[in-house]
């Protein structure tokens, strides 16, 4: 499966924004899709997932109550919606599919290109 993040860009702290996770190919409900985020001189780290079924998500404590994940099976496509955007959300995000929701890194099957969101004051 082919992953394509989009939908980041430029925010002030307090605004939303909402990101789409486009995928190609048959085979995408068959996986979890999760968004991880990477700041500079950080390492990438967890922030959402979502089940097969998008009946299942979880969050990072970080992201609880302000982010939300959310997938159409119909559209082969993720959402994350961002509310209350603080600036300490600036990353490039990425979605990733894996047999079940992931929280880490190697336990990721496939990573699509990032989209920048930055925060500003």
């Amino acid at each position: 499966v082919q992953l394509q993040a989009s939908g980041g860009g430029l925010v002030q702290a307090g605004g939303s924004l909402r990101l789409s996770c486009s995928a190609s190919g048959p085979t995408f409900s068959n996986y979890a899709i999760n968004w991880f985020r990477q700041a500079p001189g950080k390492e990438r780290e967890f922030v959402a997932g979502v089940t097969r079924s998008g009946e299942g998500t979880y969050a990072a404590e970080s992201v609880k109550g302000r982010f939300t994940i959310s997938r159409d099976n119909a559209k082969n496509t993720v959402y994350l919606q961002m509310n209350s955007l603080k600036i300490e959300d600036t990353a490039v995000y990425y979605c990733a599919a894996s047999s079940l929701i992931a929280t880490i890194s190697a336990a990721i099957n496939y990573w699509g290109k990032g989209t920048q969101v930055t925060v500003s004051s």
